[in-house]
């Protein structure tokens, strides 16, 4: 656990999801972030909601980690351990990551990011990597804060585009 730069009360921590506890403080920032406008702009199903604990602990590369003010969850980020091909090394890829409402702007984003590169590092991964939506102005504004930065391979190639093919 560490404590944030910015406001003393706040703490982080790596879920474990054998933990009831820290199950429920994952489902429940998940859907603050699922009702979010930045998010999906509505709650979580019941059905996502019976299945999101059990599957993330299936999957064997998550990492979570949330942040706390005192007892109370109040960020999230979902990670998964990922490869890079070209450095032969793990990567960490930040799927999710919210911070409620009442706690933006007291530094629990920059907490959780922190968090996150302090795994990075541990685990020997060669890079973090995230996607945001172009109009999150704040979230953009923490991620280059952290040293995030548009990915492009070489000059002269184009910056990555975040596509998807849904299956249904």
């Amino acid at each position: 656990m560490q404590n944030s730069p910015d406001d003393s009360s706040l703490r982080y921590v790596q879920a474990d999801l054998a933990n009831a506890d820290h199950q429920n403080a994952v489902l429940a920032m998940v859907d603050a972030y699922s009702r979010d406008p930045m998010g999906d702009g509505k709650p979580l199903s019941a059905e996502v909601c019976a299945r999101l604990i059990p599957g993330l602990r299936q999957h064997p590369a998550t990492l979570i980690f949330l942040a706390f003010d005192g007892d109370t969850p109040v960020g999230v980020a979902v990670c998964f351990l990922g490869f890079s091909t070209f450095a032969a090394k793990p990567l960490i890829n930040l799927h999710d990551v919210a911070v409620v409402p009442t706690h933006r702007g007291r530094g629990v984003g920059r907490g959780l990011l922190e968090a996150v590169e302090t795994k990075a590092r541990e685990l020997g991964c060669c890079k973090l990597t995230l996607e945001v939506l172009d109009q999150n102005d704040r979230a953009l504004r923490t991620y280059v804060a952290a040293g995030f930065k548009r990915y492009a391979l070489q000059p002269g190639a184009g910056e990555a585009i975040f596509m998807t093919k849904p299956l249904k």
